[in-house]
């Protein structure tokens, strides 16, 4: 897979994919921005800013995309809690 492939797949999980099931799930956010906050946070283990550049896309390592987009499937799929995985993104930031 290329990395214009792997960001695609970034941008459709988290701006389509996620967003247009949201209002299905008990999911504590709506919005592109939210899942991408969720989703990297728990990539990286911290505030995702604090260990890549901004913009996130264009600077995170293939591996930290890949194991974001996991954690969005694995959400998707039942097997990961998005809560759960929330309530890290906002304990790193000092929220909540």
């Amino acid at each position: 897979m290329t990395r214009s492939d792997l960001v695609d797949r970034w941008f459709a999980l988290t701006r389509d994919e996620m967003p247009g099931i949201a209002g299905q799930r008990d999911w504590p956010v709506r919005f592109d921005h939210c899942f991408q906050r969720i989703l990297l946070d728990n990539a990286v283990g911290a505030k995702w800013s604090g260990e890549i550049p901004a913009p996130a896309y264009r600077h995170a390592s293939d591996d930290t995309l890949e194991r974001a987009i996991a954690l969005g499937r694995g959400a998707i799929d039942g097997t990961e809690d998005l809560v759960a995985l929330n309530r890290n993104s906002l304990a790193w930031r000092d929220k909540r």
